[in-house]
């Protein structure tokens, strides 16, 4: 078990620091269109009749965007709001991505957003629950925290898609809107990627820990 934890420590810092590394290149470099994140969601909610549905808000933090879909709002963190990056438009184009997906009734998201309450609890008590049951040698208890943890490992995996779909939409949307250049594409491209990559990295770690309590259990 602790060489699972320290192989998930690498994978999760070495996807961290990969994304910290290439935002923070691509947000030093101007976008061509001359664009804030907030211009760049505003201009593709506008082409799909969203801009009165959707807002926008500005938060404070790094790397804290996200999408509300209790809310419908796009909520963009304030160097990417305000700064006419490659990087702030790439990532202001992911979040609308998943408004778009909303919107869209996108069936992923939907499976996601059903699982959340369970996924929720599961993260938060299932792997203790099922590190006591090995412990104690509790194998009822020990099964519950597989049942738990693995509702969060499986909202993880439903989140996979959802991310690598919102990333699709959000290149194809700035080329159809012709507010992106070949050189600004390539580097969006990478942002978006490396921004998966921590995703990837969480859920291969989380699947590295239920598979080795299920092996665990079966003994």
């Amino acid at each position: 078990m602790f060489a699972i934890f320290i192989l998930m420590m690498v994978l999760t810092l070495g996807a961290q620091w990969y994304l910290r590394s290439t935002f923070g290149t691509w947000s030093k470099k101007a976008n061509t269109a001359g664009l804030t994140g907030r211009d760049t969601a505003r201009t593709i909610l506008r082409k799909h009749g969203l801009d009165d549905t959707v807002a926008i808000e500005q938060v404070k933090g790094e790397l804290s965007d996200h999408y509300d879909p209790t809310k419908r709002v796009v909520r963009l963190s304030d160097p990417i709001h305000s700064q006419a990056s490659v990087a702030g438009m790439a990532v202001a184009a992911h979040e609308v991505g998943h408004a778009l997906q909303h919107a869209n009734a996108y069936a992923p998201l939907q499976w996601r957003s059903a699982l959340m309450p369970v996924a929720n609890i599961g993260g938060q008590f299932g792997p203790y629950l099922a590190i006591f049951g090995l412990m104690l040698g509790a194998s009822g208890l020990l099964n519950v925290g597989i049942v738990l943890f693995g509702a969060a490992v499986a909202f993880q995996l439903v989140t996979l898609p959802i991310e690598f779909d919102a990333s699709r939409r959000a290149l194809a949307e700035m080329r159809d809107l012709g507010i992106v250049t070949q050189n600004d594409a390539g580097g969006a491209r990478a942002v978006l990627n490396a921004a998966a990559l921590t995703y990837v990295a969480a859920a291969a770690g989380s699947v590295m820990y239920l598979l080795y309590f299920i092996l665990m259990a079966r003994r």
